[in-house]
């Protein structure tokens, strides 16, 4: 059966799971499943969860073992890999195994159409059909942006694929269909016939799928969610699995989830924000079904929702869509079930979801803050989906909740720049802390819109040296120790900033500050022995030798001036080496080289290691850029090998940290093996542009589930622990054009050309993680925002969402 619960926030949740974890399974070596939409989630429920299971009565002494956390799309793509297999090629399938009963494998076989793999077989189709008619739109994009830009170009359609699969998989198998059964128009997902600037996608999926020779998931999902509903294969996932935590599931996940609820039981633990919206909508699709069972299946247009108006309370409606549309994906869901024929367990499992999803579900009330104050008051008449009452008429009584005198649950601050901002959460986090004894910093969360460009800030907020402390007590700010929790790779591990810098120096003018700066990285200066003295000294020789830009002639060649080696790293490097030997004397030219005077005898070795550095360095920029003659398309495999022989050439990890290494290599190692395995990538060359764009996805932010809730105060991106309760929650750079997200409109798109409900949405769901923020606070709430220019003083406004809160609280 699908089970459905639900509560306004996540605490209320974990003791519905925790309840049904508690009963255990026929099998006590099986594997718990429980999906979670982030690491920080995970870590956070983790911690729950081990003070209840196994724990005594009243002691919280327990321990969370044999529990696996999957993210939910590897969930669902591990239970297909069974019946998935089947279809697959030989290549493809014998790699999917069988693993042990009861015990989940969150590495499926690989499937030829991830775009990780499919974009290789789509670079082929598009070289060998550029010149045809209907390929003219892409090919001129191609052309205008240049050879660098061909894959990040062709992985974005590889991608925009996968999300037709999804979101979209009836036109997807109308595409295929039409290929088979003969050459006919193509049509979107709404029958229409498509336009003429898009038709190319449906021509070029079309060629993609004969070249690949291997059905799309999109048509492999009915046909394997009636085998695992049939029971036909074996699915190695336990007879219990759980999703915890969701505001959003595509269609085409609820179909595999009512797969699975055949023969299992499956939990749905949905945060949903109002229980009266969740009844009003329920009334309205009821009344809505005028349409014999399973009709209902079909998506309405996202304009024509017929919850959209529901929503009275104005936080609840302009935050809170993802929530509310989730409710009429389940209904959809559970209309297609109701009148399934493909099997009796499948519509008596979901059978159950209906009555569960048209019915309510299982609510479990959430415990409620005080609603004497004012974020207790928000919340509640979120929870209630009510209207504020709102500024009065004139003459008219004024019915606003009056704040109690010293309330300051909700706290909004504009403040004059960012590194304002960062003072303020740190004086008001400070402030909360020494009111209340029993307040710690790990009942404080703080998520930001980009962690990356408020690190340094937080850093120098943070780390004691704002103010001195008065003498003979303690510094506070020093004490109050901060964990940044889901920053980029480059910075978690530096060899990965040197990879990175690798990869912007090649093909760059290789200016004196740029290689002194890769020369300051720890991983070189421990291949090198540099101390911070030694590149200080570096640092004036550079400067007296007159080095600005390029290695050498040869170099410069690139740029149109070959002809000119003068202020170039080859010329400094030879007058520092010639001042080793010959003094400086009246301006004396040795082979026309002017030596620089400032090397003593002490510093002869420092001077070779600089030259030993930047030679290096050529060598390794020589390599990943080539000479005229040489080809620059090289395999993603060779690629990869020339960035580890750069990696052994120029840095270093220490001893104890050895894994840094090791994890750059396997993270080289995963690309290589992505592109070999992938069709039609055997021997296929990509340019240095193509491999950076390809490994820039992998360089960027990947949240570990340790990062989180160490005791320390927590400071993340809005993503990884919107919905874990806190007591106190702080929303930091709120301003106008950073929050939310402002997405691009893809024209080439098909889902947001058209958008459905339930279909991802940046901006909306920025909202939802906003929405589940507030409520998942406590005692209080503390957002800062840009209100104020730094430099001129002018008046700046919130970010709209930060100021629908304010019209709240004015209401």
């Amino acid at each position: 059966m699908l089970h459905v619960q639900r509560s306004e926030r996540a605490d209320a949740l974990v003791a519905a799971l925790a309840a049904v974890l508690s009963r255990p399974l026929e099998d006590p070596f099986a594997e718990e499943v429980v999906a979670v939409p982030t690491s920080g989630v995970e870590r956070w429920l983790s911690q729950q969860l081990a003070g209840v299971l196994g724990a005594r009565p009243g002691a919280g002494d327990g321990v969370c073992a044999n529990v696996v956390f999957p993210f939910p799309e590897r969930l669902l793509a591990a239970a297909l890999s069974a019946a998935h297999a089947a279809t697959l090629s030989a290549a493809v399938a014998s790699t999917a195994g069988a693993g042990s009963p009861g015990r989940l494998r969150l590495e499926p076989p690989g499937d030829p159409w991830a775009p990780e793999r499919a974009v290789w077989p789509l670079i082929e189709v598009v070289e060998k059909c550029s010149g045809e008619p209907w390929c003219g739109v892409l090919a001129a994009h191609l052309e205008r942006a240049g050879r660098g830009q061909r894959f990040a170009a062709l992985r974005h359609v590889a991608d925009l694929f996968d999300r037709y699969g999804v979101h979209r998989p009836a036109m997807v198998r109308a595409w295929a269909a039409g290929r088979v059964d003969g050459p006919g128009e193509l049509r979107d997902a709404a029958g229409a016939v498509l336009s003429d600037d898009l038709v190319w996608q449906a021509e070029l999926w079309c060629r993609l799928r004969e070249r690949i020779g291997v059905p799309s998931p999109a048509e492999r999902l009915v046909e394997a969610c009636r085998a695992i509903a049939e029971g036909r294969v074996e699915v190695d996932v336990p007879a219990r699995v759980s999703l915890f935590g969701l505001t959003r599931l595509p269609p085409s996940y609820l179909e595999v989830l009512r797969a699975l609820a055949s023969e299992r039981q499956v939990h749905l633990f949905l945060l949903h924000p109002s229980p009266v919206l969740w009844d009003a909508v329920a009334a309205r699709l009821e009344e809505a079904q005028d349409v014999p069972a399973g009709a209902s299946a079909a998506l309405p247009r996202r304009r024509q929702d017929p919850s959209a108006e529901l929503a009275r309370n104005p936080l609840l409606a302009s935050w809170g869509r993802d929530a509310r549309e989730m409710q009429v994906v389940l209904h959809a869901a559970s209309g297609a079930a109701s009148g399934a024929t493909a099997g009796g367990a499948v519509g008596g499992a979901v059978g159950g979801a209906a009555g569960g999803t048209g019915g309510g579900g299982v609510h479990h009330p959430s415990p409620e803050p005080s609603p004497a104050t004012l974020l207790g008051r928000i919340q509640a008449d979120i929870r209630a989906n009510r209207t504020p009452p709102g500024r009065p008429l004139p003459g008219a009584l004024d019915e606003r909740l009056l704040v109690v005198a010293g309330d300051d649950s909700v706290q909004v601050h504009d403040c004059h720049g960012r590194g304002r901002q960062v003072e303020v959460l740190r004086d008001a986090v400070l402030g909360l802390l020494a009111a209340d004894p029993t307040l710690e910093p790990r009942d404080v969360v703080v998520m930001c819109p980009d962690i990356e460009s408020w690190a340094p800030l937080i850093r120098a907020a943070f780390d004691g040296g704002a103010a001195p402390a008065e003498p003979g007590r303690a510094d506070p700010v020093g004490e109050l120790r901060v964990r940044l929790a889901d920053r980029s790779l480059r910075q978690t591990n530096p060899l990965f900033a040197v990879l990175s810098k690798l990869l912007e120096l090649a093909g760059s003018r290789l200016t004196a500050s740029q290689v002194l700066d890769l020369a300051a990285m720890a991983p070189v200066r421990r291949r090198f022995m540099l101390d911070d003295d030694e590149l200080a000294r570096v640092r004036g020789w550079v400067t007296a030798a007159g080095v600005r830009w390029g290695l050498d002639a040869v170099h410069r060649a690139g740029f149109g001036l070959g002809s000119l080696e003068a202020n170039s790293w080859r010329s400094g490097l030879d007058r520092l080496l010639l001042g080793v030997a010959v003094a400086e004397e009246e301006c004396r030219l040795v082979g026309g080289v002017l030596p620089l005077d400032d090397v003593v005898s002490a510093e002869v070795e420092l001077a070779g290691r600089l030259a030993e550095l930047v030679e290096r360095l050529a060598t390794t920029l020589d390599e990943l850029q080539p000479p005229a003659e040489r080809p620059p398309l090289l395999t993603v495999a060779a690629w990869t090998g020339l960035l580890q022989d750069g990696l052994d050439r120029l840095a270093l990890a220490a001893e104890p940290e050895r894994w840094q290494r090791l994890q750059v290599d396997r993270l080289l190692d995963e690309v290589a093996g992505e592109a070999a395995a992938a069709p039609g990538a055997d021997g296929v060359g990509v340019t240095l542009a193509e491999l950076q764009s390809l490994l820039g996805d992998r360089l960027r932010g990947r949240p570990s589930r340790a990062n989180f809730r160490t005791g320390q105060l927590t400071i993340c991106t809005l993503v990884p622990m919107r919905s874990v309760p806190h007591r106190v929650v702080c929303l930091l750079g709120m301003d106008d054009g950073a929050f939310p997200r402002a997405g691009v409109e893809d024209g080439d798109d098909l889902v947001s050309r058209d958008p459905w409900v339930g279909d991802r949405d940046l901006r909306g769901e920025d909202r939802q993680l906003l929405l589940d923020a507030v409520l998942a606070a406590g005692e209080h709430l503390v957002v800062t925002y840009r209100g104020r220019d730094e430099r001129t003083n002018a008046s700046r406004p919130p970010a709209v969402p930060v100021g629908e809160l304010i019209d709240v609280v004015d209401a």
